[in-house]
C-alpha cells in the first residue's frame, strides 16, 4: 500500500501496516473528527482521527521507529469515540482519557488481534503496553509524536502555519536514546509557539467552545433519559448525530438546531453566556546541546513567559457571548 500524507510525504508500508489501515477500528476513524464538534460549526475544521493516525504513524517511522512502534502509533487512536472528547466532557472526565479506559476492550472485541496474530506480532507488546514506546507517548511537556503531529495537522491543515515551517521544524528534529528532541534553541522555540496555538487558541476559539458546549449538552441529556447508551459513541459522528435527529424529543432537538455554521459568538467576559476551562497542556521540549538534554524553558526567556501566558490564559478559560443561533 502506498501513503501520500500533506505533512510527511509518500510511503510505501508494510503489508501488516496495510491489512491494519483496512481493517473496520481504523477505518471508523475517517468518520471521527479530531476536534470534536468543532466541524458541524465550521465546516472547514474537518481533521479525522484517521489522518492523524496515519500521519503519527509516518512521524515515528520517518524518525527511525520500529515496525512495532508504528503499529502502536497507528492504533493508538482506534478507541476515539464520536466527536472525541466530547464524551470526557459529557462523563465529566477530568483527565479526558475515557478513550483509553476503553482501548484494550475495543481491541480485542476487532479483528485487529487477529492481524497482528497472522504476522507473528505480540498483541500485548506492541498494543497494550505503550509504555515502552517513547517516540508515541511522553509525559506533558515532553515531545512525542502524537503531542507533535496533531499540532502541525491542525494548523497546517488550517492555515496557521505553512509547508516550509513544518518541514524546517521535522528536519530540526532528532532522537536520542529513544527520546524526542530538538537540536536547536530556535526549533524548540517555534514548537511552543505553535502548540499554544493550538491548544490554547484553537481549543477556547469562541466558536469551538460553542460547539462542544452545546453537543455536550445535548449528549448529556440524551445519555441522562436513555436515548443513548455508551455503547452508541462507538459509531461515527454522522451516525451518531443521525441517531440524535432522529429522537423524539422538543428540547433535544431545539439546542440541536443551533449547531451550524452561521451561529454567530464572540469572547465577551463581560457578558457571556458559555464559560469553559480546559485540560491545561504545557509544553517545554528539550532541546539537545553539546551531548546533554536540556528543557528549552531554562535556554530561552521567551519560553518562559509564553507558557506563564499559556497558564494564565488556560486557568481563565473562555467567555463566549452568544449573539445569534
Amino acid at each position: 500500500m502506498k501513503l501520500v500524507d500533506s505533512i510527511y510525504g509518500t510511503y510505501t508500508v508494510e503489508p501488516v501496516i496495510s491489512e491494519l489501515i483496512d481493517s473496520a477500528p481504523v477505518q471508523r476513524l475517517k468518520g471521527i473528527h479530531q476536534g470534536g464538534a468543532c466541524y458541524i460549526v465550521k465546516p472547514s475544521w474537518n481533521v479525522t482521527r484517521f489522518e492523524h493516525s496515519i500521519g503519527v504513524m509516518l512521524l515515528i517511522r520517518k524518525l527511525g521507529g520500529s515496525l512495532e512502534e508504528q503499529i502502536a502509533g497507528l492504533l493508538h487512536d482506534v478507541s476515539h469515540t464520536a466527536f472525541s472528547h466530547v464524551i470526557d466532557y459529557v462523563l465529566a472526565e477530568e483527565e479526558e482519557d475515557y478513550h483509553e479506559q476503553i482501548y484494550e476492550q475495543v481491541i480485542r472485541a476487532s479483528e485487529i488481534p487477529h492481524i497482528l496474530d497472522k504476522y507473528g506480532f505480540d498483541l500485548e507488546r506492541i498494543v497494550l503496553n505503550h509504555s515502552c514506546w517513547t517516540l508515541l507517548e511522553q509525559p506533558s511537556p515532553s515531545l512525542c509524536a502524537d503531542r507533535i503531529d496533531y499540532t502541525l495537522r491542525d494548523l497546517y491543515t488550517y492555515g496557521h502555519i505553512n509547508k516550509q515551517e513544518v518541514d524546517d521544524f521535522i528536519a530540526n528534529l532528532i532522537v536520542v536514546d529513544g527520546i524526542i528532541s530538538t537540536s536547536s534553541v530556535a526549533g524548540a522555540e517555534w514548537f511552543v509557539r505553535a502548540y499554544y496555538k493550538e491548544v490554547i487558541d484553537f481549543f477556547l476559539d469562541p466558536l469551538n467552545v460553542y460547539g462542544s458546549s452545546v453537543l455536550t449538552s445535548v449528549l448529556k441529556s440524551a445519555v441522562e433519559r436513555k436515548a443513548l447508551g455508551l455503547d452508541d459513541f462507538l459509531k461515527t459522528d454522522e451516525e451518531l448525530m443521525e441517531q440524535l435527529q432522529r429522537l423524539n424529543d422538543d428540547s433535544i432537538q431545539k439546542q440541536l438546531a443551533t449547531l451550524h455554521p452561521h451561529v454567530n459568538v464572540r469572547e465577551n467576559e463581560n457578558h457571556y453566556h458559555i464559560h469553559k476551562t480546559n485540560k491545561l497542556r504545557l509544553i517545554d521540549p528539550h532541546v539537545y546541546l553539546d551531548g546533554t538534554f536540556q528543557r528549552i524553558s531554562s535556554l530561552s526567556k521567551q519560553v518562559k513567559k509564553w507558557n506563564e501566558e499559556a497558564q494564565r490564559r488556560a486557568d481563565r478559560g473562555a467567555y463566549v457571548e452568544v449573539l445569534s443561533s
